[in-house]
């Protein structure tokens, strides 16, 4: 990258809701945008606006993340436009509802796209990260991440996914100049309600954070240095006391034996 460019910001989802969200916050901040959706007539209006308002150059790509097609154009971008410096994996999707109730479709999708997609997209923009030892990738999960549901049984569990595996990609870039940092957004004035099939109404508004708040908390986040960006909690001692109980609770489990409560007294039996 020469000094006159800008650097380059790839958001998938970016058509509405929080994609869109990162993608003026990043404009407003000097970044040229590849802009990356199913609606190209959402993508092209949102450029030509955020053209309009910030002077960036944004590209659209017009890709089905639930699709092999779909995410292997979206990672030869990754891997051949070396000006990328930063990608915002946002894109997902979410159908509540039982898991017998879940069409096998939706299942489908909801893999592919909030597991498959993102972990295939790092992967893709990770190595040019890597050798020139600058980038970073912001990873949507949930607070869902943290807790199951009835209705949230296969969402949670993606997002469990997401959750895990950045904190993993935290310590192997760890040394590096590369950084992760995964967001668990909590209720969101977006369209993932009216696909996830509990309309936004139902929940009190209280509760439900906009998406300006929530993309400009999370970014603030990152200027930080949050690995862990939780936009909603107050009081980061609760995610503190979270991650040393997890760590303690690990430990606890390199003993090499059964625990006491399973092991059978001497000269004893155990019978079913």
């Amino acid at each position: 990258m020469t000094n006159h460019e800008k650097p380059v910001a790839l958001v998938t989802g970016a058509s509405s809701g929080i994609g869109a969200g990162y993608a003026d916050r990043l404009a407003h901040r000097g970044y040229d945008l590849i802009l990356v959706a199913r609606r190209l007539d959402r993508l092209d209006k949102l450029a030509t606006d955020l053209s309009c308002r910030h002077g960036s150059n944004v590209e659209v790509l017009e890709a089905d993340l639930t699709t092999e097609s779909g995410i292997t154009k979206v990672e030869n971008t990754l891997r051949s436009d070396s000006r990328i410096t930063l990608l915002v994996n946002n894109a997902g999707n979410g159908k509540l509802g039982t898991t017998t109730d879940i069409s096998h479709e939706d299942s489908i999708s909801m893999i592919a796209l909030n597991v498959t997609a993102l972990t295939r997209l790092t992967r893709a923009a990770l190595p040019n990260f890597i050798a020139r030892d600058s980038g970073a990738i912001i990873n949507i999960a949930s607070v869902m991440a943290l807790h199951s549901l009835p209705i949230t049984s296969l969402y949670s569990a993606t997002k469990a996914f997401v959750l895990s595996f950045s904190r993993g990609l935290q310590e192997e870039l760890a040394g590096t100049a590369v950084k992760v940092q995964v967001v668990l957004p909590a209720g969101t004035a977006t369209e993932f309600y009216d696909h996830a099939g509990i309309p936004l109404s139902a929940f009190d508004p209280d509760v439900v954070m906009t998406t300006t708040d929530l993309v400009d908390a999370a970014l603030l986040g990152l200027d930080k240095g949050e690995l862990v960006t939780m936009p909603s909690v107050e009081d980061l001692e609760l995610w503190a006391s979270f991650d040393v109980a997890r760590n303690k609770l690990f430990a606890a489990t390199q003993s090499g034996k059964p625990a006491s409560r399973y092991q059978v007294a001497s000269g004893g039996s155990s019978e079913l």
